[in-house]
């Protein structure tokens, strides 16, 4: 169970609260007006900030005070984040080795499986720049594979993809995050993804992230801030 227990967080003139529960393995949507804080509710789960006051807790255990690199999150983001003048071996060698040591026999059966697993079997060897859109965005998800890590945060990673390719994309996280028993949190402006995707949403505007509902109930009958969102108001 990951728990935000009265979390509080304020920079300048922002603030942005949290207390609530998610389960392992359900896929939840984030939704809600730029700049309400959705990327920062991530970063607070994922260790890129620091709450005022509050606990994260992941399995009865508080993490607040852990780095990212020792928290239960991978994450996807929009930019893939892959290094252009390394190939997809190197690239997804650095879930495993962070150090960037190069990886060798396991290592690269495993990443040559990941691979695979997303559709790209023998593109080891080719560097980001060599690959299309939708090509990166499944050696980025790849990536995540390797980590295998509980939490798969995504923040708005196929926002650049055409709609029949993000809903393929959206289509393959939801299959390897189940296969893997992941929780998923998928951080998005269209109402659409949320509802193919996530079976709970969390809602954030005014300065709060709401509990979860169930997806298609909050949006057959949306709250006066979401309303405003969607320009149904």
């Amino acid at each position: 169970m990951l728990r935000l227990d009265g979390v509080h967080y304020t920079e300048g003139d922002f603030h942005l609260t949290a207390d609530f529960a998610l389960a392992p393995g359900e896929r939840v949507a984030i939704i809600g007006p730029s700049g309400a804080g959705k990327s920062t509710l991530m970063d607070l789960i994922a260790g890129f900030r620091q709450p005022d006051r509050g606990r994260v807790i992941w399995q009865d255990r508080d993490i607040t005070g852990d780095p990212p690199n020792r928290r239960p999150v991978a994450m996807l983001f929009q930019e893939n984040n892959l290094f252009p003048h390394l190939d997809l071996a190197r690239n997804l060698g650095l879930a495993l080795h962070p150090d960037g040591r190069r990886p060798r026999g396991t290592d690269l059966h495993g990443i040559e499986t990941a691979l695979a697993r997303v559709g790209l079997e023998g593109m080891a060897g080719r560097k980001p720049g060599q690959l299309s859109g939708g090509q990166q965005s499944r050696a980025a998800l790849a990536r995540v594979l390797l980590q295998a890590r509980p939490i798969l945060a995504l923040d708005e990673p196929f926002a650049a993809l055409g709609p029949a390719l993000k809903a393929e994309m959206l289509a393959l996280v939801a299959q390897v995050a189940g296969e893997i028993g992941a929780l998923s949190l998928l951080i998005t402006h269209d109402p659409q993804d949320a509802r193919g995707f996530a079976a709970r949403t969390v809602l954030i505007a005014d300065g709060k992230a709401h509990p979860p509902q169930a997806t298609e109930a909050l949006f057959a009958d949306p709250p006066p801030a979401l309303r405003a969102y969607l320009g149904t108001a």
